[in-house]
């Protein structure tokens, strides 16, 4: 997985030790810096030449240069040897470092934590899963991210030291840590990092997650719903146009990609599938109301039923579709992992028939890649984003 978004909260306490060695990737937030690294990112270990970055990033000569420069003497830029030109002498070539600095993402599901150390180039290099009971309070859920994280990404290494005959020695500098991406039920207040009534856990109303947990860990932390996380990180991945990714685990949600950016919403509350209504007067929700999509699905999977569960999932689709006219449906989720074939085909053959009833082409339905650590590695991406530019996350 590649790429990322924006992160914010405050760095603060004790905890896991962020930047350091004085790279302050952090401040490298300017949109022309950004245009250079993510083009660097995306040329791989081929590299690119500074005439090439100029000429895609409308840049002048002199500001690639500029730029460049300072991103070799951070460490994130290094060369990767010459290549021939036109005419004149071979042209260096540069490459993202991708071991510079990295992210984590953190997946808090209602039952289970599972965590993701990537680096800059969103190749995950650690990784980890804890149980967890999200209803166990706040302290528990803190301190179980914070074990989690810290055996990711140990307690910072001085710098300089001394050795055993009394010499100092100098040891490399670390490389950064971003921050932490927290992904996790809704609804949520993205913007502010702050949780609402999350279903089935209403006692987290209010609570700001994101400053508690930057606090506790001592670097930025952005926190987002579990199916926008995924979404993030199937669009950095080049899943481009507009899309659903509808996640089935012990709820269900969607993530919106429209235009290659994730849709959240003016109060960063969309994607709240689940809980449209299709059975009036039908069992009880988590949510308080009753008939909702989340409901009949979960009801039928307890049951056995993957047939009528993935039904269901396809009628919700259906009403996805006709309000919002997206590119292809993604199936992902715990649930969705233990049949995809079953879940897939159940939901084309609803979507198949609404665009035989409407004279549209169908849209396409398959399962999304990235398996079980999807909705991780986008929260990892969340950090990552504004490095490269993108402000979707």
């Amino acid at each position: 997985m590649r790429g990322g978004t924006g992160a914010t909260g405050t760095a603060g306490g004790t905890g896991v030790t962020g930047v350091s060695g004085g790279v302050n990737l952090l401040a490298l937030r300017s949109h022309n810096t950004a245009l250079v690294l993510d083009l660097l990112r995306a040329a791989g270990a081929e590299g690119i030449s500074r005439l090439e970055l100029a000429e895609r990033t409308g840049l002048t000569p002199q500001a690639v240069s500029k730029i460049t420069a300072r991103l070799r003497a951070e460490g994130l830029a290094a060369d990767a040897g010459r290549r021939a030109s036109t005419g004149g002498k071979p042209r260096t070539v540069l490459r993202l470092v991708p071991e510079a600095g990295h992210a984590v993402g953190a997946h808090l599901d209602r039952d289970e934590l599972r965590a993701v150390l990537v680096d800059l180039d969103g190749t995950v290099v650690g990784e980890r899963s804890a149980p967890l009971d999200l209803g166990a309070g706040a302290e528990a859920v803190l301190a179980g991210v914070a074990g989690v994280v810290e055996g990711l990404w140990p307690a910072g290494t001085a710098e300089e030291g001394a050795a055993g005959d009394g010499t100092d020695v100098r040891v490399p500098p670390r490389p950064a840590l971003l921050g932490v991406g927290v992904a996790l039920p809704g609804p949520l207040d993205h913007a502010r990092g702050v949780l609402h009534r999350v279903t089935g856990f209403p006692e987290w109303d209010g609570y700001p997650l994101r400053d508690a947990l930057s606090e506790r860990l001592g670097v930025p932390v952005v926190v987002d719903k579990d199916t926008n996380a995924a979404a993030l990180g199937l669009a950095v991945d080049g899943e481009g146009g507009c899309f659903a990714y509808l996640h089935l685990g012990t709820g269900l949600g969607a993530g919106l990609v429209i235009g290659g950016s994730v849709h959240r919403g003016p109060r960063t509350g969309a994607g709240e599938f689940g809980h449209q209504v299709v059975q009036l007067d039908g069992p009880r929700c988590g949510c308080g109301d009753r008939g909702c999509v989340e409901a009949l699905c979960l009801a039928a999977v307890a049951r056995g039923d993957t047939d009528e569960a993935a039904r269901v999932l396809g009628v919700g689709a259906a009403n996805l579709v006709g309000l919002l006219d997206i590119d292809r449906v993604l199936l992902g989720g715990r649930t969705i992992e233990a049949a995809p074939e079953a879940f897939a085909r159940g939901v084309r053959a609803v979507l198949d028939t609404r665009a035989r009833r409407t004279g549209d082409t169908a849209v396409p339905v398959r399962v999304a890649s990235g398996g079980g650590g999807g909705v991780a590695e986008g929260a990892a991406q969340s950090v990552l984003a504004p490095l490269f530019g993108r402000g979707d996350g």
